[in-house]
């Protein structure tokens, strides 16, 4: 068995789901090994990861605006504000959703289905700089 880390960061211009598949297919491929178990790790706690549809944009645009109505910014009832009305519901956001995901490496390549792409989910309305760690185990 055979360990490999690495990270890839991400740059977002605010909330949304960006894509960050071809990234880590990118460096999995990269690794030589050929089965195995991938952990994608998210180092943020206003930010998150999701395995989505990569076919049709409304499903990110639906999931973007179902919780937009599900968590709203500026509620006058988070006491957490400190870096703006959409602090709080960022870290909500996030705790409601995946910091982490593990998917299967068969035959060297992701286990994931035809339609889907892993994806960083930005809560904040600014845009920032994301650090998603890798750490694939395996032969």
């Amino acid at each position: 068995m055979q360990q490999r880390t690495g990270q890839i960061t991400t740059s977002t211009r605010g909330r949304g789901l960006y894509n960050i598949n071809r990234e880590i297919v990118d460096w999995v491929a990269g690794q030589g090994l050929r089965t195995g178990m991938l952990t994608v790790f998210i180092a943020h706690t206003s930010a998150s990861l999701t395995i989505q549809e990569n076919a049709d944009p409304d499903v990110l645009s639906d999931l973007d605006a179902f919780f937009s109505r599900l968590v709203p910014d500026g509620d006058p009832a988070y006491r957490h504000d400190a870096e703006g009305p959409d602090d709080m519901p960022a870290h909500i956001r996030s705790a409601l959703t995946q910091t982490q995901l593990s998917i299967p490496l068969i035959e060297g390549r992701l286990a994931l289905g035809t339609w889907q792409d892993i994806y960083l989910f930005e809560h904040r309305t600014r845009g920032s700089r994301r650090k998603v760690v890798l750490h694939l185990i395996g032969e």
